[in-house]
């Protein structure tokens, strides 16, 4: 899952990146709501933890482009202020969930988890089902019948990622985008290893479970016949 921060303190954002990154997230950063607004734009964020009073755009504004424009992303949107006022502004305006600083971040991830679930993306324990493998993200193992096994961050991810997207081609540019970030400098080849990788894991343990290669497209996740 990838996640972008839109909070201008910087020790908050850094200690939240922190913290997500050792959950086994994938953590972009930005501090002011121009640059928030860019990047939920790109389209490749799961959620968006986003500060309510920023500089040159705030979170409320933010929210009602980003609605505007018809994108669906969850938000959970931060805020030092107390006011109930506050807190329906923010809701009206689109976001999904709102946390008043300070904060628990064990909550914060609660919460995380629980869009996931209400997007119907993960399940009650946190993990991912498709075909004979169950995956849990959390702790990088994928459960087969008889065992676990271990997978590396971007082996995970590149699994989390084409189990959400079962039903689809992915290229490897979206890949990319998802795993690296739309301004990263890695190349196709890195997809192409990755899935090397991914798939002699995936022969090992699961019977049903392929990744197919649509020539000139990209890649799917299928349950093999």
């Amino acid at each position: 899952m990838r996640i972008l921060i839109v909070e201008d303190e910087k020790r908050l954002a850094e200690a939240l990146e922190h913290i997500l990154k050792k959950n086994n997230y994938t953590v972009d950063v930005v501090y002011d709501g121009e640059d928030g607004l860019d990047y939920i734009e790109s389209g490749i964020y799961d959620v968006v933890v986003l500060d309510n009073m920023l500089p040159k755009m705030n979170g409320v504004d933010i929210l009602r482009e980003i609605r505007r424009e018809g994108m669906d992303v969850p938000v959970i949107m931060l805020t030092a202020l107390g006011e109930i006022s506050d807190k329906v502004r923010g809701l009206d305006a689109g976001a999904d969930d709102y946390l008043a600083k300070p904060f628990d971040t064990d909550e914060l991830l609660a919460r995380i988890r629980a869009l996931g679930r209400r997007r119907g993306e993960i399940v009650a324990d946190n993990s991912l089902s498709f075909g004979d493998i169950s995956l849990d993200p959390s702790n990088l193992t994928v459960k087969y019948q008889g065992g676990e096994m271990e997978l590396t961050l971007k082996e995970c991810q590149l699994l989390e990622y084409l189990i959400l997207h079962k039903n689809m081609v992915s290229s490897k540019e979206q890949i990319i985008e998802k795993l690296w970030g739309f301004d990263s400098e890695a190349e196709s080849n890195h997809v192409e290893v990755y899935i090397h990788f991914l798939r002699n894991k995936l022969s090992a343990i699961s019977k049903n479970v392929v990744i197919s290669t649509v020539r000139g497209v990209g890649y799917t996740l299928k349950i093999k016949e």
